[in-house]
This record gives C-alpha cells, structure tokens and sequence, in this order.
C-alpha cells in the first residue's frame, strides 16, 4: 500500500474513532489527534511534492525509489503524458483519462488539480469524460456594499468603450444605462417585445423588472464582446466572475443563460484570454452544459470549448454559427459539410424540429429521440451520416419592425449574406465538399451568398466545393406575405425582411436572375420543396406564403407536400417523406466524397 493511501486511512480512522468520556484523558486525546493529524498533513504534503517531481522527470528508473500503487502509477503516467511534446501524444492521454471510470473521487481530484488547461479542454471536449474531473468554479467576490447583480451589470455595460459601435450597440447600451427599470416600464406601458433567439419574446415590466434591464444589458455586452479590444475590457473589470453570479442566478431562465454563454463564446476567440477563462472557472460550468439534454445548452457550450480547443479545432466559431454535429473530440473522419439556414422569424434550433403535431412532449425527447426530437439534423442526420459536420446559422429577423429586436436595425439581405459569408469562412466553411439547406428567406440568403462568394477570389473554396442546395418552401419570386402586411394587425409596419419579400421586389427580381447566370455553368444539384397548405398568421388569417409558382427557381426538382410553410421543413418522424428524401439527396450527392 503506498504512503498516501495509508495516510488516508489513518486519517480516517483518527476522525472516526468512538468518542470517549468527556474527561482529562479525553481532551488529552484531542490533542494527541490534533497533533497526529498535523504530522499526516506535513507527510501528504511531501508526499505531492514527491509527485510533482515525478511529473517534471524522466520516466527512467522513476518508479524504482517511489511506493506507488500500480493504479495510481498510470493515473500519473497519464498526467505526465499529457503535457508531452508530441500532440498525439497528449491526445491519446486525453483520451484514456475520459474512458477511465474505475478511479476513486480524489483521484479524478488529482487530474483536476495538476494538469494544465489544454488538457481541462480536452477532457471537456470529450464525450465519456467523468464531470468529477472539473473542479467547481472559485468562490465569487462579494458583491459591492450597497449594491446589486443589476447595478454591477450596468457599472461594467458604462465601463466598455463607446467607439467601434453600430446602432443596434448603441440602442441597447443606451437603454439599459439611462432609465430604471421603472421608469422604462412607464415608457413601455407595462410591455417590451424583443427579439431573442430569432423569435419573438414579451416581458412584463410589472413583474420582473430587474430581470427584463439586466437582459438589455446582456443584449449590449453580446455586441460589444464581438469586438476583442472590448472583450479585453470585459475581462478586466470581473466580467468574467459576474456573468457567473448571473449564470447562477439565473438557472431556469434560458434566455438569460444563453446571452451570458453567447458573451463567453465570443471571448473565447481570443486566445490571450484562455488563461483567465479557465482559471475562473468556465471550463467546469461549459463541460456540465454540453451534457445537458437541452439543445440550446450543449450547442453554446459546444461553440465555446471548441474555440478554446486549440490542440483539434483551427476553425473558429464567431456568434450565430453552431456545430450540430460533432460536437465532441471524435476520431470519426469529417468529409464533408452540411449547413442549415433559417428563415423569416426562424432561429438555428426550434426551425428544424420534429412537427408539432405529433402532440409529444418534449420531455419524452429526452427518453427517447427516436419519437421526437428537437432538432432532426442534430439527432437523425447526425446518425445516419456520422461522417458530416453539421451547421446551423442564426440571425435576428421580424415580421414587423415594432417587434424588432432593435428598432435601430435594418438589414437587407444583401447586408446578412455577407456577414454571413465571413462568418461561415471563418469557421471553415468551403474547405469541404458542402451541402447547402434552407427554409423561407434563408434559401434567397444562400443565393445571394454563392453570388458574393463567386465575386471574391478568397471565397472562390465555398463556390468550388458547394456540392447541392436544397430549398424549403423559398420565395424566389415573392410571397403573398409582405402583400398582406397592411392588412393584418400583427404585421402592421412591415419589416424590410418582409418588404424584400414582395412579388413587385426588384432586389428579388434580380437574385434570381443573377442566380440563374450563375448557376448555368455550375455543377451543383438542386431540390425544392414547396408547401401546398394555408398558414396561420396569428389567430385569424389563413394565408399560403410561397405558392408553388413562386418555390420554381428554374433549375432541378420541385416537390409539393402537403404541409404549410412552418413545417415544410419539419418532417413528421424519422420515416416521413420529408426527411428521407433529403437523407437520400445528401447521400448521394456527396456519394463519391464520402467514400474516400
């Protein structure tokens, strides 16, 4: 047995001992324990440093002097390969630290404590890590006397630098600096409307009015922690440790939970600030979050460890661009790309779950994703074409510009398709045979995005390697939805979205035209969907959105189903026309670079 182990017991044994009497002798052995487990802490003390000493040595002849348990010998072996020079070396370590599952708590303890953080990273990355290997977070600072989480946000939102802005920065800065959560609820009457995750949300003011002001400060620091001298700011007033507190705070709110991760993920682009983001404790919280069931939770997560993850992934993740699939370490080859882009009021998850009507709850997704899932590329595609690596792309988008996200913000398509594109470029997108798919307005996105591509020579890659497009119901030729706008209460004040929707459009007119000149000379595949059933809007307006003459680009097959524009892209389960026929296009299309 080695000296620690028996240490411990002994330790234990001191701690544990039947209490005697309350008398001289008694206090006598009080001490004589005291005294006792003092000399124990001296002795695991050497006993570390003996340790570390063996991990900063040569492996010749270490272990002849050193009394160590044939278990704990590769415990340590591991660690010490996990700081070796070579990569794959360090990688194999990671990889048999995360399938080991017979250690004891203060062993796993140990790995926590002594390796480095490139190795904390990777075992966050990987799929069948033990979560013991994550220390908790450090304590918190207290918070300021007098002061609250709402202050302290709007204390480090007025701290930020006030140049580099854009409106939507400007708006959301200002609004959350200059008024109090009550008089913003006087200016509001009662009600503000958002955009979040690309749907719309309402917040009374009457009910949670710190928790709706800290949600305009996070919207800001969201936009300022795209920019990295701001970033560096962030982190140098505490941010770090306060977005925690609020993380914290805020458990069952997802939508505040998942501006803080987005802030994160924005500042793990900056690899100058590795450091201070694992030594605060961030590691620990993503590793937990990319094991939870809930897609927005791991693939925010998922995006953040990835851009921390320097040893595997060169690729880096900006906000609004999230990996489905893999989202772990894997050693399965990636060969090709498949990229999801929503739609008008879409958002990069809930566009592409099952069908509604199936009336399953979502918590029987959680027993079994075979019933229902909450997001079909994520769950089917990814096992049936295990050798892809899935995207999905968000932006913010409104019916109406009363319910904006930012009323300062008006972006044309072409403005979104080339934020986009950059991007999509930094995050790898073209250095792979790809496949592009889309709903609504995000197929008139990759449109006019293969356009600019083909109009600059450092995109040229996204053009060459672009294998397919599959189209879900896109208005290439107008939708009846802008038409109606002035009709209907819920779209009074159209977005210039749904203004660039028009039949009467010219910008419209001309990606099509433009597409197809492109496209003549392209060997690209093409699929269309298109709805053959009404849609609600709102309570009491049926309205077909894409007629089938308008989802005609021209080029390749055109199938109408017999489902409305919201789940035209939402097959009924996994057997459902819908979604085997795009399975098979995929397959084939990428047939001969899938099987080198």
């Amino acid at each position: 047995m080695s000296l620690a182990a028996y240490c411990v017991i002994c330790w234990r044994r001191i701690g544990t001992s039947t209490p005697p009497p309350k008398s001289f002798t008694y206090w006598r052995q009080i001490r004589i324990a005291w005294l006792a487990r003092k000399e124990l802490h001296k002795a695991v003390r050497k006993i570390l440093a003996a340790s570390a000493k063996i991990l900063q040595s040569p492996f010749a002849d270490t272990f002849s002097t050193v009394d160590i348990e044939d278990h704990e010998c590769a415990m340590w072996l591991l660690l010490k390969k996990s700081k070796a020079d070579e990569r794959t070396a360090r990688l194999e370590a990671v990889q048999e630290m995360s399938e080991t599952h017979h250690w004891h708590d203060y062993q796993y303890r140990i790995i926590a404590q002594a390796c480095d953080a490139r190795t904390l990273i990777g075992l966050a990355r990987s799929k069948e890590s033990d979560l013991r290997f994550f220390l908790p977070p450090p304590p918190l600072p207290s918070l300021k006397e007098d002061s609250s989480i709402e202050e302290e946000l709007r204390q480090l939102l007025a701290s930020l630098p006030q140049t580099e802005l854009d409106e939507c920065i400007q708006y959301f800065t200002s609004l959350a600096l200059s008024e109090s959560s009550q008089s913003l609820a006087a200016q509001k009457g009662g009600l503000w409307c958002f955009g979040g995750n690309g749907l719309p949300y309402a917040e009374s003011f009457g009910e949670v009015p710190s928790a709706t002001v800290e949600m305009f400060c996070l919207e800001a620091i969201v936009k300022h922690s795209e920019i990295p001298t701001h970033c560096d700011k962030i982190e140098a007033s505490g941010g770090l440790q306060l977005l925690q507190r609020l993380y914290q705070l805020h458990r069952d709110c997802p939508k505040v939970q998942r501006n803080i991760m987005r802030i994160i993920g924005n500042m793990a682009l900056n690899e100058h600030l590795f450091s201070t983001i694992v030594h605060s404790g961030w590691v620990s919280i993503m590793a937990e979050a990319l094991k939870s069931p809930h897609i927005m939770k791991s693939s925010h997560a998922a995006r953040t460890l990835a851009n921390l993850d320097r040893e595997t992934v060169q690729e880096r993740y900006q906000d609004g661009v999230y990996v489905l699939h893999p989202q772990y370490r894997t050693s399965q080859p990636i060969k090709a790309d498949v990229l999801f882009i929503h739609g008008l009021m879409g958002a990069a998850f809930k566009t592409w779950r099952q069908q509604d009507s199936e009336r399953i709850l979502i918590e029987k997704a959680l027993e079994d994703e075979d019933r229902y899932t909450t997001c079909w590329p994520k769950t089917w595609l990814a096992r049936d074409c295990p050798a892809l690596r899935i995207i999905s792309v968000e932006y913010d988008t409104a019916l109406s510009d009363w319910r904006a996200g930012c009323p300062a913000e008006r972006k044309t398509i072409a403005f979104r398709s080339n934020e986009l594109l950059l991007k999509l470029r930094a995050a790898g997108v073209g250095d792979r045979p790809m496949i592009w798919i889309s709903h609504s307005m995000g197929g008139l996105l990759v449109k006019k995005m293969l356009l600019e591509a083909s109009q600059k020579p450092e995109m040229s890659p996204i053009i060459s390697n672009t294998r397919g497009i599959i189209f879900y119901s896109v208005p290439h030729h107008g939708s009846h939805l802008a038409e109606y706008s002035v009709n209907i209460r819920y779209l009074l004040f159209p977005s210039l979205e749904v203004k660039e929707l028009s039949k009467d459009s010219p910008a419209l007119k001309t990606l099509q035209d433009d597409f197809l000149e492109f496209a003549k000379d392209k060997s690209f595949q093409v699929l269309s969907f298109v709805e053959t059933q009404p849609t609600y809007i709102g309570s009491m307006i049926k309205l077909h959105v894409v007629p089938v003459e308008s989802a005609d680009l021209g080029i390749g097959e055109l199938i109408p189903v017999d489902v409305n524009h919201l789940n035209i892209c939402k097959p009924k389960k996994k057997e459902a026309f819908l979604y085997q026929r795009t399975l098979q296009f995929i397959r084939e299309t990428l047939a001969k670079d899938l099987e080198k």
